[in-house]
């Protein structure tokens, strides 16, 4: 709300359709591209390369519609570690090649260049290549440049889903070399139901939602004022000298902590990359035990974390994402920190994980 009553001043109106003439409107539009400066900052691009979105669902969405539309049939190339987002969609847009990889959860580049020649070789043309910043249920990092070089000497486009990464990790899109980005704004630390698609400079691609030309015709529907300008407020945050470094310290010691609290305890093994990983996610497996028990016991106990990923949260299914990486995909905890994390709370994850641990397993005789 504060950012809303700075961009839109104190005492004003209520905030009208960016696309009208009249004073709401404009003072709409003045924060919304005001918005879009601040994001485009944080990501490492200009301004107009920025499509705001419903979030970064939307945006992968989006990602994918358009490049099939600008290659009917073709191919989406990608490893199962992927969000369930673009999986699904990918699996909806045409066919699927996927991309190995290993048992911390990471694609080589060389695989990836491997499917792309034998997809030349068979006469398939692919549409898209999908590579994540890093993962959203174990952290690791995924090497999105070597990938960029390999999608630009084969010819094919190369969308990175950046939305677990993105304000956690430095990003500039500009040396990047990928073609189209999601962003989402609360995994950053702002408000939920606002993203981004980032195009990259010149590109085209026909959009996912119409019946407007808003975003310069390339996502139609009134613009999210006030999630896009609370995007933009935690983008500028971010962007002050030392602010994304300092964050990303401060939520590497924390989750350090909780990964030592974790594995401190018996038949418990980190899942992913324990070093090279998004700051502020780790991942381990509980010998003994469902992850749900486990989950349920810990909330009991005032600590809250996660099993898999939030869009497949309410799914039976075991994680794809842990398949893929050849582990147990029933057993996985999630742990993650963020801008409002403290201390106290890892200390309380280090205090009830062992007795929640302890008590399931006796149960289990």
């Amino acid at each position: 709300m504060a950012a809303l009553t700075a961009a839109l001043g104190t005492g004003s109106a209520p905030f009208g359709d960016p696309g009208r003439l009249h004073e709401e409107g404009r003072r709409s539009r003045v924060a919304v591209e005001e918005a879009r400066e601040q994001v485009a900052a944080l990501v490492g691009t200009r301004p107009r390369q920025v499509v705001f979105t419903s979030g970064g669902t939307e945006a992968v969405n989006a990602a994918v519609w358009g490049a099939g539309r600008a290659r009917p049939g073709g191919a989406s190339v990608l490893a199962a570690v992927e969000h369930s987002s673009v999986r699904d969609a990918a699996r909806r847009a045409g066919p699927v090649l996927e991309v190995p990889v290993d048992g911390l959860g990471r694609l080589d580049p060389t695989a990836v260049d491997d499917v792309l020649d034998a997809a030349a070789r068979s006469g398939t043309a692919p549409a898209l290549v999908h590579c994540q910043l890093a993962n959203h249920e174990v952290g690791t990092c995924q090497p999105v440049g070597a990938v960029a070089e390999v999608c630009r000497r084969r010819g094919v486009a190369l969308h990175v889903d950046a939305c677990a990464g993105a304000g956690h990790l430095p990003l500039d899109l500009e040396d990047l070399g990928a073609d189209l980005v999601s962003v989402s704004a609360h995994k950053l630390g702002g408000p939920a139901g606002v993203g981004a698609l980032v195009l990259r400079r010149g590109l085209r691609i026909e959009p996912l939602v119409v019946g407007g030309d808003q975003e310069r015709a390339r996502r139609a529907g009134i613009e999210n004022v006030a999630g896009i300008v609370g995007f933009g407020a935690a983008a500028a945050v971010l962007c002050a000298p030392g602010r994304l470094d300092a964050e990303a310290a401060e939520a590497r010691r924390r989750s350090d902590g909780l990964l030592a609290a974790a594995t401190a305890v018996g038949g418990v093994a980190v899942l992913g990359d324990p070093e090279d990983r998004a700051p502020h996610i780790v991942c381990v497996a509980v010998e003994g035990v469902e992850a749900e028990a486990v989950l349920l016991g810990l909330d009991g106990a005032g600590v809250a974390a996660h099993s898999g990923s939030a869009c497949s949260s309410e799914s039976l299914a075991p994680s794809p994402v842990l398949e893929a990486m050849g582990v147990d995909a029933e057993r996985s905890l999630r742990l993650s920190v963020g801008w409002s994390t403290t201390d106290d709370d890892v200390a309380a994850f280090a205090v009830a994980f062992p007795g929640v641990v302890a008590s399931l397993r006796a149960l289990r005789g």
